[in-house]
């Protein structure tokens, strides 16, 4: 069962991956009551699920004999994967693609005793339901067709991966940008109502008006750039937000809610 070329392997990452955009986009989609194309791809792809499903395999390949082995092999090998991914997409992108934090026993929001309970009865519904089928219809390929789905798909896949990973940068960055900026705004509003207390008590005090006049000038240069700036949202940028309702971000929460506000109000369905 688990003797397979290279190639075998990632055609199961690719199906895997797309069983996994499959369940997670109609969960989500009735949940919210509209279509979201889930995940941090733009193709029907979510790579997570390719490389949990290829893991558990792999790991349960020692011990296939025993189900309790099989099943802590499961818990263990996709908690892992899913606090590590978890933990190098925040510090990369600047949020958490899924959030654990108001669930019981959960480590930095990352996993949480109740999903790796859930990962390890998944990975026996897999090994033993749902991949003897899979594997009979991989193994049952033309291998000229194998090989060039594995091409076209491989490609649209690294080429996607490349704009998301670039996109998902620049929107940590915009964020983080978005974060100081309203800090700056914030700090210039209390100066201008300082000075604006002295300019009323003392009229004839000409620097601080100068001063309160170049503080208001600061003020809108910087609201007109903080706005062009949230204003020019890519389509990738927009659907890594609606494909991602309920990504959160510790260090920038008001801007990305501020983003995901703008997003939504010029959905092409509103």
């Amino acid at each position: 069962m688990y003797a397979y070329p290279w190639y075998h392997w990632i055609t199961f990452f690719f199906l895997y991956s797309f069983f996994g955009w499959i369940f997670e986009s109609v969960y989500v989609s009735v949940k919210t009551r509209r279509f979201v194309n889930r995940g941090f791809l733009r193709l029907p792809l979510l790579p997570l699920y390719g490389t949990g499903a290829v893991m558990m395999l792999w790991l349960s390949l020692p011990v296939k004999d025993s189900v309790v082995l099989v099943y802590l092999a499961g818990v263990v090998g996709a908690t892992v994967l899913e606090y590590v991914t978890g933990y190098v997409m925040e510090k990369l992108f600047k949020m958490k693609y899924w959030d654990y934090s108001n669930q019981r026993f959960n480590l930095h929001g990352y996993i949480c005793l109740s999903s790796s309970i859930v990962w390890g009865f998944l990975t026996i519904f897999l090994t033993e339901v749902i991949h003897r089928p899979i594997a009979e219809f991989v193994l049952g390929m033309n291998p000229w067709v194998e090989a060039v789905l594995l091409v076209v798909v491989g490609a649209a896949f690294a080429a996607d991966t490349i704009v998301s990973v670039k996109e998902a940068l620049r929107l940590g960055q915009i964020l983080e940008t978005m974060t100081k900026m309203k800090a700056e705004l914030d700090e210039l509003q209390v100066q201008a109502s300082l000075l604006r207390s002295e300019i009323e008590e003392r009229l004839e005090n000409l620097n601080a008006a100068e001063m309160r006049a170049g503080i208001s000038a600061r003020i809108l240069a910087l609201s007109e750039k903080r706005q062009a700036l949230i204003s020019h949202m890519g389509f990738y940028r927009r659907n890594i937000l609606r494909g991602n309702p309920t990504a959160t971000s510790s260090y920038f929460a008001a801007a990305l809610k501020e983003l995901r506000e703008l997003v939504e109000e010029r959905r092409p369905d509103r």
